[in-house]
């Protein structure tokens, strides 16, 4: 794992937590609605020794919580240090959808309120709001491939338009 100790930087710092491979798509999942082990790892196709170290960063960062789930599953949900990370998230998915999506996004992201589209800023075109996470509905968009009869929870899940943050259950 790459580190920037003793550089006295924020980017360098920041890069620490969330610069290494997965780790944005973890936190990106989490906004999705992801909680469990499982459904990152099936998801994500991640390895589960990758996956448990990068989960367990995020925890010791404060970007996740970790809380007791049923049976002996845990859940992971963003703290609100973890949601302000949504704007760097929104930014880097604009500019992927803009340089490297020919099909168009797989993603299209709409206001919950009055279902307007939301710019790469975050604003409501339709009603000029800047949005809250929680105001976000994510649903497929024109890049998106259908979710066959053997997808996991989660591409079942984000099949169908749903607000950022409702948790995922499968």
């Amino acid at each position: 794992m790459a580190t920037y100790t003793g550089e006295d930087c924020s980017l360098a710092r920041t890069l620490e937590i969330v610069g290494e491979r997965w780790t944005l798509l973890i936190v990106r999942d989490a906004f999705y609605g992801v909680q469990r082990f499982a459904d990152f790892a099936a998801h994500l196709s991640i390895p589960r020794a990758i996956l448990s170290e990068r989960l367990a960063l995020l925890v010791q960062s404060g970007v996740l919580s970790k809380s007791p789930g049923t049976g002996r599953r845990e859940h992971y949900r963003l703290t609100d240090k973890g949601i302000t990370l949504w704007p760097v998230l929104r930014s880097l998915v604009a500019w992927g959808d803009q340089h490297y999506a020919p099909n168009g996004p797989r993603r299209h992201f709409r206001h919950f309120a009055d279902n307007g589209d939301v710019d790469a800023a975050g604003v409501c075109v339709e009603c000029g709001k800047a949005l809250a996470v929680r105001d976000y509905v994510v649903a497929p968009g024109p890049g998106a491939a259908p979710a066959g009869p053997d997808a996991d929870v989660v591409t079942r899940a984000l099949a169908q338009p749903r607000r950022l943050l409702e948790p995922i259950v499968g």
